[in-house]
This record gives C-alpha cells, structure tokens and sequence, in this order.
C-alpha cells in the first residue's frame, strides 16, 4: 500500500523534480558525476521512475547534454 502513495506522490512530476521531493537530487548528482551507474537505477527506482536503466544510460552517453 505505501507504494502506491508513493506513485501518487510523484504524479505528473518530472524526474528532476521528484528527486528533488524525494531529497534524492544530490546523491543522483554525484552518482551520475561518477558515472555510478548501479547507484543511478537504484534511486531512480526509489522515485518510481519505470525502466530506470533508460535515463541512466541516456545521461551516460552524453553527460555534456545534462550538464556533467
């Protein structure tokens, strides 16, 4: 049950946007600077973002687009 208010806690949220709710932006950040790939899917996951390998390894391919 708490994970289906967690899926309507980010309802019509970005990503970004969910990390920054869920507390999470920083970790990300620095996941994705280090290019900790295993570590970017498991808090993507933790903000219900479905398919979480698809954004990790789209901002892996090319950092410079997001920034890093």
């Amino acid at each position: 049950m708490a994970r289906m208010k967690d899926r309507t806690r980010y309802a019509g949220m970005t990503v970004n946007e969910r990390l920054f709710e869920a507390g999470l932006l920083q970790a990300f950040d620095t996941a994705a600077k280090a290019r900790d790939r295993s570590e970017m899917i498991r808090i993507l996951r933790e903000i219900d973002v479905d398919d979480a390998a698809l954004p990790a390894n789209a901002i892996l391919q090319k950092p410079e687009k997001y920034g890093l």
